[in-house]
């Protein structure tokens, strides 16, 4: 059984804030044309923060994570309004059989060991013509996290990232910075990469 990071994270996650999140959502839809027959993979999504975000917009969202504890919250405030289908999956390991229109994903990619293996498989489940869109941070000194564990990267250098996911075979990249998170410690860049199939 995979560990959990996220189980004592998981109650009280909403209860930060939430406005980088609805900052990166805003970003994605002015980006994108985004409609009722679409459906998308929110790659790390937790507690759905973007998810619910996005998910007014297109047919159907497919919340997929390896937190079973973060999906829990996430279920729990699924209605018949705005829902999001939970997937409890490492889907860079064990890959989805299936495509989608396009693949968002709101401060995860920091998560992940093997950026290549990451782009190269998402390229597979994203269909002809669609769309991922990436929001992590900028490169930083480490102190972004009060606790490292589980934490791959401090932050991006986005022209690596761009040839990356140029090199598996993405088109059209874009990246900006979108937001800035204030600490006491210092202010963190957010940036959101954009690109199509």
């Amino acid at each position: 059984m995979q560990h959990d990071n996220f189980k004592d994270k998981a109650k009280d996650w909403d209860n930060k804030s939430n406005t980088n999140t609805k900052t990166i959502g805003g970003a994605i839809l002015e980006r994108f044309a985004l409609h009722s027959e679409m459906e998308l993979l929110d790659f790390g999504t937790g507690t759905g923060l973007l998810g619910f975000e996005i998910a007014g917009h297109v047919k159907k969202v497919y919340g997929v994570d390896t937190s079973f504890s973060m999906l829990e919250e996430l279920v729990a405030k699924n209605s018949s309004e705005l829902s999001i289908e939970p997937v409890h999956q490492d889907i860079i390991k064990t890959p989805l059989q299936r495509s989608f229109d396009g693949l968002i994903s709101s401060m995860t990619l920091h998560h992940i060991e093997d950026l290549h293996l990451f782009f190269s498989t998402i390229h597979s489940n994203i269909q002809d013509d669609g769309f991922i869109a990436i929001a992590d941070l900028e490169l930083e000194d480490g102190s972004f996290h009060s606790d490292n564990s589980g934490v791959f990267h401090f932050g991006f250098d986005t022209k690596k990232l761009r040839k990356i996911a140029s090199n598996c075979g993405f088109k059209d990249i874009e990246i900006s910075q979108v937001n800035k998170i204030k600490k006491p410690q210092q202010e963190y860049g957010v940036f959101l990469l954009t690109a199509i199939k």
